[in-house]
């Protein structure tokens, strides 16, 4: 099943909200977040931006279900554009969402720092643990963009590593 209304309805259980929660965080009603959810409806174009920033994907992703694109050379960003989203969600219920520029990230590698050293705690810390930063780099410059990672603990632990 690839519709929108699956894809809302899958992203929004990845992120523990409630209908009424989400519908809340948009200004609609519950009722309206459900139709989308069973395709009885679609959300309004406006809302989409939106309503994807929340359930942490990009409106492509929600409308197609693509998480990965490999760009074209001819419409890759530069790498100074670019942003590494770390997200991390415990089976707990704690969110970390962290922002970095790729020039940062990039730099911090070219110096031997290891991005994931001093990450103590949950399980889902730990995870970021294994993640090879360079190559996350490496496919970003020859153009992927997206959820370049994706990981999920037998505890229920998410983290994703997106680049935009």
């Amino acid at each position: 099943m690839n519709t929108l209304g699956f894809h809302i309805a899958q992203k929004r259980k990845e992120r523990k909200f409630t209908q009424e929660e989400l519908a809340a965080q948009l200004d609609v009603s519950a009722q309206a977040v459900s139709k989308w959810e069973n395709d009885i409806s679609c959300p309004d174009i406006s809302l989409l931006p939106k309503l994807a920033q929340l359930l942490g994907c990009s409106v492509d992703e929600l409308l197609t279900g693509n998480t990965v694109m490999l760009l074209p050379e001819n419409q890759r960003k530069p790498l100074e554009q670019l942003t590494l989203r770390v997200l991390v969600y415990s089976a707990e219920g704690d969110k970390v969402r962290v922002n970095l520029p790729m020039p940062l990230v990039k730099l911090g590698v070219e110096m031997g720092i290891d991005m994931a050293a001093n990450m103590k705690g949950s399980n889902s810390m730990e995870m970021l643990r294994g993640i090879d930063f360079s190559q996350v780099i490496e496919m970003v410059e020859q153009g992927m963009i997206g959820k370049i990672v994706e990981v999920e603990s037998a505890d229920g632990d998410i983290v994703e590593i997106i680049v935009e």
